[in-house]
This record gives C-alpha cells, structure tokens and sequence, in this order.
C-alpha cells in the first residue's frame, strides 16, 4: 500500500486534542473520516508527529497514512481538504514516502512557538491564539533564564503530572525569546517533549520577565525535581507546533505544496 504523508494545520481550540477519543471531536477522527472515500469506505489510520493537547493549534503538523491505491500528492492533498468540509483543518502539502517512514518515529527534532500578547488591551483579533499578559516583561531576564534550561536535563519540576514518558530526562537544542511587538514569542525545539513541557517552561518565564523569579533560579528548579517548584502551566491556545524535521524532507518538491508560503519546519 503506498504510504504518504501529509502537512496539516488547524486551529486546536475546537478539538479535543489531536489523538482520537471517545470524549469529542479530535484532528486525527476528522483527517481519518475525510480519508474514507480515497481508501475505498474503509477508515485509515492518520499518525500524527505531535499528539497535541486540547486547544493547541499547528501550523506544521505531520502525518502519514496508508492507501490502497496510488493518487496524485496535489490531487490527494486537495481531496481531502474538500472532505474535511467546514472543520478548521487544512493539509498544507502531501507527498508519496518509502513505506519506512513513520511520522511520529522517523521524526528528528519538533519545534513549538509559544505566543504571549504583552500589553495591557485584551485581544481581539488574536482571541484564542494567544496567551494575553497585561504586566511587561524582562525580555533579557527571560532570556537568562531560557539558557539554563537548554541542554540535557531532568525536567520532572517541568512535566504534567499525567506525563506517561518513561523518563523525565530530555534534551531541549534550542529554547528562543524574542519580542515582535507587543508579541513575546518562545520557540522551543528537542526530538521530544514531556507532557505539557513546553507551556510549563512558559508559565515559568513568565514569572521570570514579571520580576517574580530570579533567572538562576531555574537551576533550583530543574534540581528540586518537583513540578510544585516551577511555575503555572500557559494555556493551551498559546501554544502552536510550528514544525517537525525528518532526515530529509518529505514535502521538498514544489508540485506537491498547495501553499505559496515557506513551509514550517523545526
């Protein structure tokens, strides 16, 4: 059976999370139910890269899936966009893979951006993209701070209690804060994260930038071991996947890309 996979964005505040559950409506039931008339009335399996949580969105989410016959990457793409009908899902690009490639394990490093509107107005046209903080932040405090969580760590102080991952240690290769206006912007990329690693780190700069915790206190953190000792989780619509890298890319040939926007990756 050919294997493709597929580029996908959506916005994740109407989802229950991108993993299919009994509890309401999910990215993969959706991808999975738009597949059915191009694999013959049967429901393919769609795996993900990123097991997003309820309400966060993705602007490079990858997946595969298999079926039975061969179909046009474009036309694949553009088939299954008109089945996804009104939900807020839109493959980006599709491509035929080696029947190896595995979207979730074949993954090198993903890449997440978190997103904090800093200023004192509620959003509007941002509503449900963003993490709304009225206080300014210490850009450079933040900064400090990020540098210390780079690198191997134990991130239990940074973990839900919930996290099924077998160890807490993990490698974080790049942790960035910058300002784009009144946007704090925070981009994290590892091969993996823990469960609700990356608004956890968030939740604790923000602490950082408000005065509240000193930057070297993230040592502390990370040694205390306990998720009592960091700060808030961010909330989920902060919280975007922007991409994810594999050894090579899937999507490198123009022909299969439907948007004329450089595509993301980690």
């Amino acid at each position: 059976m050919p294997r493709y996979a597929l580029l996908v964005e959506y916005d994740g505040g109407g989802f229950v999370g991108w993993q299919r559950q009994e509890t309401g409506p999910s990215v993969q039931q959706a991808l999975e139910e738009a597949a059915v008339p191009l694999a013959g009335g049967a429901v393919p399996e769609v795996v993900g890269a990123g097991r997003t949580d309820a309400g966060v969105h993705a602007e490079g989410q990858v997946a595969h899936l298999d079926l039975p016959c061969e179909i046009e990457p474009v036309r694949l793409a553009e088939a299954l966009n008109f089945y996804l009908g009104e939900a807020r899902i839109a493959v980006r690009a599709a491509a035929l893979v080696p029947a190896e490639f595995h979207a979730r394990f074949s993954a090198k490093a993903r890449a997440y951006r978190y997103v904090i509107l800093n200023r004192r107005a509620r959003p509007a046209l941002s509503l449900g993209r963003v993490w709304h903080v009225k206080r300014p932040l210490d850009l450079a405090a933040m900064r400090e701070a990020a540098a210390y969580l780079v690198g191997r760590h134990d991130f239990t102080s940074f973990r839900a209690a919930a996290c099924q991952a077998a160890s807490a240690v993990k490698t974080l290769d790049r942790l960035d804060v910058v300002r784009e206006g009144e946007l704090v912007l925070i981009t994290a990329e590892a091969r993996s994260f823990l469960h609700h690693q990356v608004r956890n780190m968030a939740g604790t700069l923000r602490l950082v930038g408000e005065g509240r915790l000193a930057p070297e206190d993230i040592r502390r953190i990370l040694a205390c071991r306990d998720r009592s000792a960091a700060g808030p989780t961010a909330p989920a619509e902060g919280l975007i996947l922007s991409g994810v890298r594999y050894d090579f890319d899937p999507f490198a040939q123009a022909a299969c890309v439907l948007s004329a926007q450089p595509r993301a990756r980690a």
